[in-house]
Formats: C-alpha cells, sequence, structure tokens
C-alpha cells in the first residue's frame, strides 16, 4: 500500500481527546490514522512486536468509522482508536497461539469480553502482539515467534510477558494496547519502555477470552502514553460480566471525569521500609524512589515507612501457586482438545500425549508446568501449597490493614532498568526473583499502575509503582496523575 500525502505529513495527537476532535472537525481521518500506523509497523518490523498485523480489516473497520461520522453518528468513546491486543486474547477469526508452537495455526472462535467492549465502542484493532509463551515471563525471550526488542535499545529487552504490547505503545506502533498481568506482566514491560501500564483490581476486567495461565491472578491490563487514555479504555472494557463468573457486579467509575492533578487533595502514602532495603535494587532507582517521597513530603501529603515482614514470602508462595495453576489450566493441551497432535497412528497414547507437548511447549513452559505439578503431588501439597495458601491470606489481611490508614503504597516496579538480551535466560530464580515488586499486586488482588517518571544514568526509563485498595481504581488514577503531572 502507498501511503497518502495526508497520511505522509500526518501528526497523531497525544491523547484521545485530541484525536476526537480532529476527527469531529473534518481535519483527520481515522482511515489515514490507521494507515499511518501500519506504516510505523512496517518501518518497525525488526523489534518483532506483532505476530499478526490485521492491514485490510484495520483499513476497512476505518473507513466505516469516517463514513458513520460524515453521516451524523454520534462520536462513540473509542471511535477511531487504534489498538493493539496480546497473543492471550481471543479475537473471533484470528489466531490466538500464547506465542507457542502448541497452538501452531489454532483460530479462535469467539471474542473476549474486552474485545466485543472495545468493537462496540469504535476501537479498530489493528494486530496482535508477541508475548512470553502463555504469559510465562519476564522479558519476552520465551515466544515461539522470538524475542521482541525494546525500541528504545535494540540489545535489550522490553519485559514480560506483555512485551509486545508495551513496545508497540512505546515506539508508536498503535495508541494503546491490552495486554495481561499474572504477576506484573503489565507493569513490569512499562517501566522498562517508559510508559503507562495498569493492572485493574482482580475481578474489575472480564478473563472470559483471556488464555488462562494462573486463573486466581490473571487480569487484563491497559498500556498507554498517558493516565486519561488508559482510564478511558478501563471504563469502556471493565464491568460486569455473566460469562465469567469471578468479575465484579460493582459499578465502574467515570474516572477521567474526576482527574484533576491540580485539585490540592493530600494523601495518605504508605512505602514498605523492606523494598527499599533489598540489596539488588539498583542504587539510582532507590535513591529517585527516596527522593520522590522527600518531594511529597514537602507538598504536605503525608508519607510513611513500614514495615512488612511477609516480604521475603512473596516471590515463592506467588511461584507456588502460579504454577500449580499452571499445570492444572496447560493440562487442555494434549493434542486432542487442544494443541498440535503428532500424527504417527502407531505410538502409544502416553507417546501420543508426550510427543505433542515435548514439541508444542517451550522450556520455560514446561519447567512451570513440572514445578507446578511437583507442588500438588501426593506428600508434598500441604507443604508448599497449602502453605502458599496460608501466606496469600495473611498478606491480604495485612495490606487491609494498610489500606484502612493509608491511601496508597508506593514502590519501585523492578529493582532495575531493562536489561541486556540474554542477561538472565541462564539462571530462571535470579529471573524470578526479580518479580519481588510487582507479585504482591497480583497476590493480593490489588489494582496497580507503572507511572514513568524518570531516567537513570544508563539511559533507560523508570518510574514509580502506585497501588491502592481492591476497586479503588479512581483512586490510583488520581495519585497517579498527580504524580505524573509534577514530573
Amino acid at each position: 500500500m502507498n501511503l497518502s500525502e495526508t497520511e505522509q505529513n500526518l501528526s497523531v495527537p497525544s491523547t484521545i481527546e485530541a484525536y476526537h476532535r480532529l476527527l469531529l472537525s473534518g481535519e483527520l481521518k481515522a482511515y489515514d490514522t490507521v494507515g499511518y500506523y501500519l506504516d510505523k509497523i512496517r518501518s518497525n518490523k525488526h523489534l518483532n512486536a506483532f505476530t499478526e498485523v490485521y492491514e485490510a480489516e484495520a483499513l476497512q473497520k476505518a473507513s466505516a468509522l469516517d463514513l458513520e461520522l460524515s453521516q451524523g453518528a454520534p462520536l462513540r468513546p473509542l471511535h477511531g482508536v487504534v489498538i493493539a491486543i496480546k497473543d492471550v486474547i481471543s479475537y473471533k477469526g484470528h489466531a490466538v497461539t500464547a506465542a507457542s508452537h502448541i497452538l501452531e495455526n489454532y483460530e479462535s472462535i469467539y471474542n473476549a469480553t474486552a474485545v466485543d467492549r472495545l468493537l462496540d465502542t469504535g476501537a479498530i484493532i489493528i494486530g496482535n502482539c508477541n508475548c512470553d509463551e502463555f504469559a510465562m515471563g519476564s522479558t519476552n525471550e520465551n515466544s515461539a515467534y522470538g524475542p521482541v526488542l525494546n525500541a528504545l535499545d535494540n540489545e535489550r529487552v522490553p519485559g514480560g510477558s506483555s512485551g509486545g504490547s508495551a513496545v508497540a505503545v512505546q515506539a508508536g506502533l498503535c495508541m494503546l494496547s491490552l495486554g495481561s498481568d499474572t504477576g506484573g506482566s503489565v507493569r513490569q514491560p512499562a517501566d522498562f519502555c517508559g510508559i503507562v501500564g495498569l493492572k485493574p483490581t482482580y475481578g474489575r476486567i472480564s478473563r472470559y477470552g483471556l488464555l488462562a495461565y494462573a486463573s486466581s491472578f490473571d487480569q487484563i491490563g491497559i498500556f498507554g502514553n498517558n493516565i486519561t487514555d488508559v482510564a478511558k479504555v478501563l471504563e469502556v472494557i471493565a464491568g460486569e460480566d455473566e460469562m465469567d463468573g469471578t468479575c465484579s457486579s460493582l459499578p465502574v467509575p467515570n474516572i477521567t471525569a474526576q482527574l484533576s492533578p491540580e485539585d490540592g487533595r493530600k494523601y495518605k502514602f504508605a512505602y514498605l521500609i523492606p523494598t527499599l532495603e533489598l540489596p539488588g535494587l539498583d542504587a539510582e532507582i532507590k535513591e529517585s524512589i527516596e527522593g520522590l517521597i522527600g518531594e511529597l513530603r514537602q507538598k504536605g501529603h503525608f508519607v510513611e515507612g513500614i514495615e512488612f515482614p511477609l516480604l521475603d514470602h512473596i516471590v515463592p508462595a506467588y511461584y507456588v501457586l502460579t504454577t500449580a495453576e499452571a499445570s492444572s489450566n496447560l493440562g487442555r493441551y494434549d493434542g486432542i482438545r487442544f494443541g498440535k497432535q503428532n500424527k504417527d497412528v502407531k505410538i502409544s497414547l502416553t507417546d501420543f500425549y508426550k510427543s505433542n507437548r515435548t514439541e508444542g511447549f517451550g522450556k520455560e513452559v514446561k519447567r512451570r508446568i513440572m514445578l507446578g505439578s511437583f507442588v500438588l503431588s501426593a506428600g508434598f501439597y500441604d507443604a508448599y501449597f497449602t502453605k502458599a495458601q496460608q501466606v496469600r491470606k495473611l498478606i491480604f489481611k495485612q495490606t487491609e490493614a494498610i489500606f484502612r490508614d493509608f491511601d496508597a503504597i508506593l514502590m519501585p516496579v523492578s529493582p532495575t532498568t531493562a536489561f541486556k538480551l540474554g542477561e538472565k535466560m541462564t539462571d530462571p530464580v535470579a529471573m524470578y526473583l526479580a518479580d519481588i515488586y510487582t507479585v504482591f499486586a497480583n497476590l493480593a488482588g490489588l489494582p496497580a499502575m507503572a507511572v514513568p517518571m524518570f531516567k537513570h544514568s544508563n539511559e533507560m526509563p523508570f518510574g514509580v509503582q502506585v497501588l491502592t485498595n481492591r476497586f479503588e481504581e479512581l483512586y490510583l488514577h488520581q495519585i497517579s496523575e498527580m504524580l505524573s503531572a509534577q514530573n
């Protein structure tokens, strides 16, 4: 496709609100906007952010939306907004492979609830984003499609598992994107890429149509360049869904109407003292977070450090529980119900299963399935799985106590900035330990946001993580907007 002169000279506004003003005035068309992003995707193909791009479909949808607007139809909330989705979210008639060989050529037969709501409000889904296989990883190097590259430094990882979704926004290949967050898979890549990353409260967004990794942890999350746009998407895709029994029936607040960083409100912040004393925390990240705490105090906010003795138990509890759930959830990929199939009719049923899974699953997925099977096995169930559930309950109770006295918790997103490709692949334990700041929110079911704020001396971005009480997304966005505005 050759770009028109309009597309070549196009400058897409930085917010949905500004974009919609141009659409309404006729200064911009959704069709030209899609063409602009398709050109950007082609010129940044080396980043490997997309597994599939819906070029013809996206252009057709944009033309229909332009016609709709020209005929006087009201502007829908996400009219013409170009969004990418992670390759674990079902979109009818499109491949959904979880970046795994075991689901090669698998096509979804229905839409995820989040996808239905995007389409119903006028969004244009431009493509499917690369990720760690079955959302298991922190670097986006565990993918059947190969690693995703950080757009700021192609020798560094973008974070994971939603690395493709993060890079798609970071590199300007779409306006916003959806990922999934089981233990930090939206917030950590957002931090590594210097963009906003939201993990809502568990149950705020329906999981219907999201391929399961660990069902009691998984949550669809949102990447964006600013907090207001992320809030707009949340308002659209969140809310009760009869297809997901774990989805909350609580009303979704109108967050965008209540975002005002200059309202003068003073907040009560807690920070967990041990999170700033971990030996693996980068010195510049520690200094920046401590500096932010000092600035907040100077501006009249109350900030207090509190002890949290369970911190050392967070990562072990998380990996015991998530691998156990993964072992159960991935049992369906056997070559009969789902997954690639060995065509040799002469082998036994056991060899048939073994062959399908050996060829279909990657190393990290196999590792987690085996860990999960071990902790669920007779003789080890009580020692590991039951104990981890008890730790989770204690964490839940302690966070409830914290939020009786504080509006939000502040902590780093990651102990380091984006690291080099291959740097941590030989030491999975070190990789797991790097999740210490993000898995906390998933264990407790809390909403959390990665807010980009700083730049390291190595030229890579990093920010701060804000956590609020369950279903307090309004507070979360208001506080995050206040922090972002002062940056």
